[in-house]
């Protein structure tokens, strides 16, 4: 009886609590969300389980937690907590991206800019309700809708925010078609989003080639910061676009890439300790989270009706919610709102424009405000 006793006291029963409870429903629901509904499950499927991985409790000493020195998970997470993991994404992401979308219309660009305005709008909101500059800085990437970026900069200026910001990104992401339909349907009327734009003109091999490689060099004197990202975004579209560098591209974009994700939505999830995680500040980033994401999201509706009313050539707002740097996801939203008017309404490759051009946008401000505030 002392020895069960003794185990039911330093096993997982004897130090459950609450709020263990509450986030394996947590857990159990990103896993639904991922299974059941298909919302982002590369992403929520690796976090769901991590969550649960994370909250099994049991008495401190025995190195298998996340936060413990010398545990698998403790050395996994590095990649995490030292920004290895957002990078080496960064890497698959380029092997994955065709910008020429992008180049066949380079005015869309712009959207991809004025959508990373939730970024700034979030930056000031998380001061006022008192988070620290590098603090709120961490926090307002979250409006970019860019996993790897939030964890790259809550990395290097706020680590211990860094799993409610992860989560908080994450979770916004996969909710995408859940949040952004909406927002565009109120700030646009029936006949702006029938709009039918002209077919983009082909872009050649040579442009392809020399786009990431000056884009990098003009982004990286703008802003250094961002360096360690969209350094590898590029140099992954470099691969993928130079032609004699197939085999590399292949391997970023599909069994490399896989692989990070695997790792990185575990230990993220596995990092939501509930003792740690829920946290009056944890509430108000996730509150801020989903205003930044929505900000965002009208920002880039709202500049787009802007440049069609003053545009000669056809723009349909729509496509300004993919300025947020929810890759694809953000894009195929677009697409379906479009194609619920009007089925012959093809507005993907449109809508990939702003959509690229917003993950260089959220690098770009990751990058300004490391090196304003960190």
């Amino acid at each position: 009886m002392e020895i069960l006793i003794n185990f039911l006291q330093t096993g997982a029963f004897g130090n459950f609590t609450i709020g263990n409870l509450c986030m394996l429903i947590v857990g159990c629901f990103f896993l639904y969300l991922g299974i059941s509904k298909d919302y982002e499950p590369l992403l929520l499927v690796p976090i769901g389980f991590g969550i649960l991985v994370g909250n099994i409790p049991f008495v401190q000493g025995m190195n298998i937690g996340i936060y413990e020195e010398n545990s698998i998970l403790s050395y996994l997470y590095k990649g995490v907590t030292q920004g290895w993991y957002p990078s080496l994404i960064f890497l698959g992401l380029g092997a994955m991206t065709d910008f020429s979308c992008m180049l066949a219309n380079p005015r869309l660009i712009l959207l991809g800019a004025a959508a990373q305005g939730g970024i700034f709008l979030t930056f000031l909101g998380a001061i006022l309700l008192g988070f620290g500059y590098k603090d709120a800085a961490a926090i307002g990437i979250i409006g970019g809708a860019d996993g790897p970026t939030a964890i790259f900069l809550s990395s290097k200026m706020a680590p211990h925010l860094l799993g409610a910001i992860a989560v908080s990104a994450y979770s916004y992401m996969a909710l995408v078609p859940v949040i952004q339909p909406p927002i565009i349907k109120l700030l646009t009327t029936k006949k702006e989003r029938r709009i039918k734009m002209q077919p983009a003109k082909p872009v050649s091999k040579r442009l392809r080639i020399l786009f990431p490689i000056i884009a990098f060099l003009i982004t990286g004197f703008i802003a250094p910061g961002s360096i360690n990202l969209l350094g590898f975004l590029f140099f992954g579209n470099v691969l993928k676009e130079c032609g004699v560098t197939e085999r590399l591209a292949n391997t970023a974009r599909t069994a490399f890439v896989d692989i990070v994700t695997i790792l990185l939505g575990l230990t993220v999830g596995a990092s939501t300790d509930a003792s740690r995680f829920l946290t009056p500040d944890s509430i108000k980033i996730f509150i801020l989270g989903a205003t930044s994401f929505a900000i965002a999201t009208a920002s880039g509706v709202l500049f787009a009706k802007l440049m069609s009313a003053v545009s000669k050539k056809p723009l349909n707002p729509i496509i300004g919610a993919a300025g947020v740097s929810a890759v694809p996801d953000s894009a195929r939203v677009c697409q379906m709102m479009g194609a619920k008017e009007d089925p012959s309404n093809y507005l993907i490759m449109h809508a990939m424009a702003p959509n690229v051009a917003g993950v260089i946008g959220s690098a770009v401000g990751a990058g300004i405000l490391l090196a304003t505030f960190g």
